[in-house]
């Protein structure tokens, strides 16, 4: 039995040429950074011991601007990685990407 990443996805599956649209990475990149700030501003909200019902519906939009980060993700590399590996004859790779969406919905 192969190998297995943390994906669920066989170590040494091959890559596709392709990557993400430019496009997408510096929009994800973007989303992740405004994340990351939104993340520390939360923190200071419990340092400065403001009310839970506010701290709690930050992490509420962060968590919608994560979500919103997976499924933007997920639709660049069924778009790009996916499609080209199911041209290339790999049918392995809609295995591995229903592995990481039961994945990412168990997780939701």
């Amino acid at each position: 039995m192969a190998q297995l990443d943390e994906v669920g996805a066989p170590t040494g599956a091959p890559s596709p040429e392709k990557y993400l649209d430019p496009e997408l990475v510096r929009n994800l990149q973007h989303r992740l950074n405004r994340i990351q700030g939104h993340v520390r501003g939360v923190s200071r909200m419990l340092d400065n011991q403001e009310s839970c019902e506010d701290i709690l519906i930050q992490l509420a939009a962060i968590k919608a601007a994560i979500n919103q980060v997976t499924v933007k993700l997920l639709e660049g590399h069924m778009e790009t990685c996916v499609s080209e590996c199911v041209s290339a004859g790999d049918v392995e790779a809609l295995d591995r990407l229903k592995r990481a969406l039961a994945l990412v919905l168990k997780k939701v």
